[in-house]
């Protein structure tokens, strides 16, 4: 029966074997980085102080220095590596918006609709102060609006939100269809209509504090 003989190798050769083997990348992932070597350092002397028993006044004084070098410490670890992140992570803006992308806030709508009011231009103001609206309500977390959800589903959801405006956020949407939609004149009755409730709804709290309200498709 054949045996394999071992490879033994000698002193040079084994040496270099050691390096080849230490380069592999899985052995730098597993070293422990500066951070690391720092943090454990400090861990270390604090332990090392509180390890002795230390009565009176002067253990009072290490409790002190302890607590402050904990703070600096702290206060270091923000400057050097910044606050720490949420592990939750914030999803894009909204830039959908019945059917049109548009990333400007609720104020610049605003702004933009009163400026076509200004010029008569009341199809363009009836259509971007409604859009005002749901931006709003988005901005302040009460209403998503996600893509695919139309002007009456939003007036639903929002009415759960702000009962007491619920025919005022219907008869805006309502507004918003004709212009939008049905290619209806607009006029500066439903421009006053959209802006009314948009105001009476920037001014209210919801009456449903829960978690935020999703506007179906």
């Amino acid at each position: 029966m054949n045996l394999l003989t071992p490879l033994i190798p000698d002193g040079d050769e084994g040496r270099r074997w050691a390096e080849d083997e230490l380069a592999d990348p899985s052995y730098a992932i597993a070293e422990p980085t500066a951070f690391d070597r720092v943090s454990r350092a400090i861990a270390d002397a604090i332990a090392r102080l509180f390890s002795s028993e230390v009565d009176g006044e002067w253990g009072l004084v290490l409790a002190v220095v302890a607590a402050a070098v904990i703070l600096l410490v702290i206060a270091l670890a923000f400057v050097v590596w910044g606050a720490p992140r949420s592990t939750r992570r914030a999803g894009p803006p909204a830039a959908a918006l019945f059917g049109e992308d548009d990333e400007r806030s609720a104020d610049e709508l605003r702004s933009a609709a009163s400026a076509r009011a200004a010029e008569e231009d009341w199809n363009a103001a009836v259509v971007l102060r409604f859009r005002a609206l749901a931006r709003g309500l988005v901005e302040r977390g009460i209403v998503d609006t996600p893509p695919g959800a139309t002007v009456h589903s939003f007036a639903r959801t929002a009415a759960r939100a702000f009962p007491a405006d619920d025919d005022a956020l219907e008869d805006a949407a309502v507004a918003f269809d004709d212009v939008r939609y049905l290619r209806r004149p607009g006029t500066a009755d439903m421009y006053t209509r959209v802006a009314g409730v948009d105001d009476a709804v920037a001014r209210s709290r919801p009456a449903a504090d829960a978690d935020t309200l999703v506007v179906a498709g």
